[in-house]
């Protein structure tokens, strides 16, 4: 008889080895395939789930583990996937975020599907923004990401001195600027910076900014806007705000 009493497992490798076998369990007589107890909880997804519940809640993973009485480093390796929790950690956690352990292993939990989706070039609409004459033409791809949080789209910023700069609206949270061509002139506090083509900007929503085409012909530029719903993202916030102070 062999018997496993380890808290975690740790995962090495994308492809994890068969699970050790539960205390009792004869080597050479088990009735379930080690391999579908594997996939079992690999697909529940279990360090996505208790990541979210922690970030929905604002919570340090040092909280969390002073909460449930395991250390940070552990719960770091089990929301990576490198270790699996024993049916005890487990309950710890679920006592903490007040959830039943079903939770964990609910398949018809939307937010456990993997995502898929496509918006063809036909289905977008380009949207001429600014008067009397544009300053630029916005292409959403918003309807993509109906759980909100992020905002992507594509924004061709036409050349000319009868185009204005665009003056990007101020919120809590990041925002991210990838050239697809052309330059992009972007000032911040007054002092201009050009970007080329697969230049990449990260900037705080509370940053005052304009952004232009530089040069005589339009620039395109794929933004996303990152808006500030959890503790990840607002703590990501105050170190940006932090360096520009």
């Amino acid at each position: 008889m062999v018997k496993a009493s380890v808290a975690a497992r740790t995962i090495d490798s994308p492809f994890p080895v068969a699970l050790e076998m539960a205390e009792g369990v004869s080597a050479g007589h088990a009735s379930v395939d080690p391999m579908s107890a594997e996939n079992l909880l690999t697909s529940s997804r279990l360090g996505e789930r208790i990541k979210r519940l922690r970030l929905k809640r604002s919570m340090g993973l040092v909280e969390l583990g002073r909460k449930a009485g395991l250390s940070a480093s552990f719960l770091s390796q089990l929301e990576t996937g490198r270790v699996v929790p024993t049916l005890r950690n487990l309950a710890r956690i679920s006592l903490v975020f007040g959830k039943d352990l079903s939770y964990f292993f609910d398949s018809n939990d939307p937010n456990s599907q993997r995502v898929f989706r496509i918006q063809r070039k036909k289905d977008r609409v380009r949207l001429p923004v600014g008067t009397p004459n544009p300053d630029y033409i916005a292409e959403s791809f918003g309807i993509l990401v109906p759980e909100g949080g992020l905002r992507p789209c594509m924004a061709e910023f036409l050349a000319g001195e009868e185009h204005q700069p665009f003056h990007p609206h101020m919120y809590p949270g990041v925002e991210m600027v990838y050239v697809l061509s052309g330059q992009l002139e972007v000032t911040r506090r007054g002092e201009p910076h050009t970007l080329e083509a697969r230049d990449v900007l990260y900037i705080s929503g509370e940053t005052q900014r304009t952004y232009r085409a530089a040069g005589k012909k339009s620039a395109q530029a794929l933004i996303i806007s990152f808006d500030a719903e959890n503790g990840e993202l607002r703590r990501t916030r105050r170190k940006i705000s932090g360096n520009e102070a």
